[in-house]
């Protein structure tokens, strides 16, 4: 469980995170994480956080957002906020680190995908997209429905595949959750 003051570090892209604000210290109102980003080519999918807003704060270096299938890049001083259920995702795209304010409202379990992803980065159990194989991606999913989603194909689609894989990941022994 992560608790105000922890340090991860995702050790496929590089991207660090201190936890400022967690479920715990909000009552599940809020998490706030002090993120820094190295310049990397790696992206994440596209995605939506189906119950939770997302606002990034920039303190330094710069970030790129394609928010609905539309770019826009933030500076240093510069707030983005994304809406819940609006597909999105972003990467460093100028030539330092980023160091920025991460939030979401409320918190839900989102603390917990991170450390997951983060522990498998390390453990290198994730392929060159940052994707777990597919038993252990369904668990993971299907945990988190209410913090994450791939923006496609549908949520149907998804919840139908990972179903009928994840229960084939956990008698192979992938967990939902994983340090």
């Amino acid at each position: 469980m992560i608790r105000q003051g922890d340090h991860i570090e995702n050790a496929r892209t590089g991207q660090r995170m201190i936890f400022l604000k967690t479920w715990a210290e909000t009552n599940g109102t809020q998490l706030q994480i002090e993120c820094f980003s190295p310049v990397t080519p790696a992206r994440e999918p596209e995605h939506i956080h189906p119950y939770q807003e997302n606002r990034f704060k920039v303190l330094a270096g710069q970030l790129s957002f394609c928010i609905n299938r539309k770019e826009q890049t933030a500076y240093p001083g510069d707030v983005v906020s994304i809406p819940k259920n609006v597909p999105h995702y972003f990467w460093n795209s100028g030539n330092s680190e980023a160091h920025y304010i991460q939030e979401f409202f409320p918190a839900l379990k989102i603390d917990s995908l991170f450390e997951t992803f983060f522990s498998l980065a390390r453990d290198g159990k994730l392929n060159k997209k940052g994707s777990p194989n597919i038993f252990q991606a369904s668990l993971i999913m299907l945990a988190h429905e209410k913090e994450i989603r791939l923006a496609r194909p549908s949520w149907i689609v998804q919840k139908t595949v990972f179903k009928l894989f994840a229960p084939i990941g956990k008698l192979l022994g992938y967990k939902s959750l994983y340090k």
